[in-house]
C-alpha cells in the first residue's frame, strides 16, 4: 500500500499528481497497489487552493510499502506536530521505502531522518533549509534524489518526476515510461529546478555501470577516457563503449560531460570560486572547454548562470 500523507494547508499537486502517477502504472503493469491518503487528522484536509481531500487515520506502519509525505504552506505546522513525526520515524524504523515531494523534506528532516543524508527541497525553501538543518547534505539544484530508501524531490510538479522513478523501481522503465507517456511528460526531464540531474538522467544509472558512474562523478578531475573507464569496468574500449551506450542510451564521453557540467554548475551558483578553477577541478581543465559545454547544455556560459543565481 502506498500511503501519501497529507496535513492543513498542503499543496494540492504534492499529492494529487504523484497519485495520479500511481493509478497509471498500475494499470499499465496490471498489477494496482492500493493508494490511501492519510492525515493526523482523519476527514477532510483542506490544501492551500482550498479544494480539500479526504483522508484516513495514520494505520498501521506495517501496511505502507511506500509513504510519500507532501509539501506546502502548512509544512512547518506537520513537522511540529508529534503525531506526524512519530508516525514517520515509526514507518522509517521499519525500513519502508520514504519519500517526500517539494517541502515535505522537512517533515522528514525535523523527524530525524535526513541526517548524513543527500536531499532536495523547492529552491524557495533552500536558505530556510539549510539554516535549520545543516546535518543534511542539500542538493538545492536536483529534480530528484535517493538516498538509501529515502527520496527526496524539488517544487510540486518534480513530485511526479519523483513518481516516475518510484514506478520505474518497482515496475521496470517500460512502464515508467509509458505512463510518462499518458501524462505527456518527459519520462526523465533533462532539466531540474536550475540543472539537471545527469546520473538520475541516464537510462540505467542503478545497472552494471552505476557504480562506474559514481566512481566518475567523485573523480572528475582524473582522465576519464573511453579507455580508462574500459580498463576500470575490465572491458575492452569497443566492448565497453557498445555496452556502456546499449545500457544508458549515451555515449561515455557524453554521460561524463554531463557529470562535469552538473557539478560545475553546483559550483559556479553556489560559490564565489572563480570560472577557471571550476573548470580545473571538474575536469574541463580549459575555461572555453567549459562554457562551450555550459552552452550546448543551457544555452548559456557559466557566467550568465553565476548573475542569476546572484540575482535570484
Amino acid at each position: 500500500m502506498i500511503g501519501v500523507l497529507i496535513f492543513p494547508d498542503f499543496q494540492l499537486l504534492d499529492a494529487a499528481g504523484p497519485i495520479s502517477a500511481f493509478e497509471i502504472a498500475g494499470r499499465y503493469a496490471r498489477r494496482s497497489t492500493p493508494i490511501r491518503v492519510i492525515a493526523a487528522e482523519p476527514g477532510p484536509v483542506r490544501s492551500s487552493s482550498g479544494v480539500e481531500m479526504l483522508a484516513r487515520k495514520f494505520g498501521p506502519a506495517a501496511a505502507l510499502s511506500t509513504l510519500l509525505i507532501a509539501g506546502g504552506d502548512g509544512v512547518e505546522a506537520a513537522a511540529r506536530n508529534t503525531c506526524v513525526l512519530r508516525f514517520v520515524q515509526s514507518v522509517a524504523r521499519r525500513g519502508t521505502r520514504i519519500a517526500s515531494v517539494c517541502s515535505g523534506a522537512f517533515v522528514l528532516a525535523e523527524a530525524g531522518l535526513l541526517d548524513g543524508k543527500r536531499a532536495t527541497t523547492h529552491w524557495h525553501r533552500t536558505r530556510q533549509f539549510l539554516a535549520t538543518y545543516p546535518d543534511v547534505k542539500l542538493e538545492p539544484d536536483s529534480i530528484y534524489i535517493r538516498d538509501g530508501n529515502i527520496w527526496t524531490s524539488a517544487g510540486i510538479s518534480a513530485g511526479i518526476d519523483l513518481a516516475l522513478a518510484l514506478v520505474e523501481e518497482d515496475h521496470g522503465a517500460e512502464i515508467a515510461q509509458d505512463t510518462a507517456r499518458q501524462l505527456v511528460l518527459y519520462h526523465r526531464r533533462s532539466g531540474g529546478q536550475s540543472q539537471f540531474s545527469s546520473l538520475l538522467e541516464l537510462k540505467a544509472p542503478t545497472g552494471r555501470f552505476g557504480p562506474l558512474l559514481t566512481w566518475a562523478r567523485e573523480n572528475l578531475d582524473a582522465s576519464l577516457t573511453v579507455d580508462n573507464l574500459a580498463e576500470r569496468a575490465g572491458m575492452s574500449a569497443r566492448h565497453f563503449t557498445r555496452a556502456f551506450i546499449a545500457e544508458t542510451g549515451t555515449t561515455p564521453s557524453k554521460a561524463v560531460e554531463r557529470l562535469r557540467i552538473e557539478a560545475a554548475r553546483l559550483r559556479v551558483q553556489a560559490s564565489h570560486e572563480p570560472i577557471e578553477r571550476v573548470a580545473e577541478t571538474t575536469g574541463f581543465r580549459d575555461p572555453e572547454r567549459m562554457r562551450r559545454a555550459f552552452i550546448r547544455a543551457f544555452g548559456q556560459p557559466p557566467q550568465a548562470l553565476r548573475r542569476a543565481a546572484r540575482a535570484g
